[in-house]
């Protein structure tokens, strides 16, 4: 890592902003931001950041970008604005979750232009984000992982290189699907142990110290569900199920029949149609689990 490079961040939002705050806090480079919402921006400025007047802008002026999107929709719009400004050396470490296919055609793009392309995906909580202790599932060649890694652990305990370009994306759609399936598995297993007059706290407690431990009982489970708490500006309902979407893909690429992401893929759109949870903290599907439940979705900050 080289104290000479100036780092470009696009996409403030609820993980991108930390992430740039660490890198600023952490890489002893400049760090150069953009946002269409001047409400990070400003936050930015006041914290010593540089601020870029737009894509084009940040494109001229950095030596490694950073994405954080919503979404692969989201990416590709941003690497449209980018691409025509991008010089040969520059480097790309996309954070956001998108689907595979788009990533690899993406990184084709911009090998034709001499810029390297690396798929950065993250797991964990927002507040991971904020302590920058995320876990990065990354695609790239060893040697463009080599020189990318010191400023991912600016924000990430945990970084992994999964493969070439393309492969931390699947890791990191695999884990949620996953996740998604096993909170679905914890709602179903709450909602039966209420209705047959346990206490639901006893109960998670209990599973807690047995084979049915894991993270997603502990939090998912404990902090959300039990409480039936589920904050918005968190890690959303619609995205999840955004998640889902690019694993079902996946599954049907590799020809995988995969019927409890299917499940778990129908319940996450009831949360949305039926329960209008759709900015909820998605373990608001236990809310299509037990329909009797009153969820609370306060501001998450």
């Amino acid at each position: 890592m080289s104290e000479d490079q100036i780092i470009g961040f696009v996409g403030l939002g609820v993980m991108g902003e930390p992430m740039c705050h660490n890198l600023h806090a952490k890489s002893g480079c400049p760090v150069v931001a953009y946002d269409i919402d001047p409400a990070p921006l400003a936050r930015a400025a006041e914290a010593g950041l540089g601020v870029a007047a737009d894509l084009p802008d940040l494109a001229g002026g950095c030596d490694v970008i950073f994405i954080s999107m919503p979404g692969g929709n989201e990416l590709a719009q941003v690497c449209d604005g980018l691409a025509p400004h991008m010089r040969a050396g520059q480097i790309l470490v996309d954070t956001t979750t998108a689907p595979v296919d788009l990533t690899r055609e993406l990184a084709g793009r911009f090998a034709e232009l001499a810029v390297d392309y690396a798929d950065a995906p993250i797991a964990r909580t927002r507040q991971a984000a904020r302590d920058g202790t995320l876990s990065v599932m990354v695609g790239a060649s060893a040697e463009l992982f080599g020189r990318i890694e010191p400023l991912i652990a600016c924000y990430a305990s945990d970084v992994t290189l999964c493969g070439e370009v393309g492969s931390g994306q699947v890791v990191k759609i695999l884990n949620n699907m996953v996740v998604a399936e096993t909170v679905n598995a914890v709602a179903e297993a709450l909602t039966i142990a209420r209705r047959s007059g346990l206490d639901p706290a006893l109960f998670l407690d209990t599973l807690a110290k047995g084979s049915a431990d894991s993270f997603v009982l502990r939090s998912h489970g404990m902090k959300a569900m039990l409480p039936a708490t589920f904050p918005l500006r968190a890690f959303s309902t619609r995205y999840m199920l955004k998640d889902m979407s690019y694993a079902l893909q996946l599954a049907e690429e590799t020809g995988v029949e995969v019927k409890g992401a299917r499940t778990v893929d129908d319940i996450l759109r009831a949360t949305i149609d039926k329960a209008s949870l759709a900015d909820a903290y998605w373990p608001a599907l236990l809310a299509v689990v037990d329909p009797d439940l009153q969820p609370s979705t306060p501001d998450g900050d």
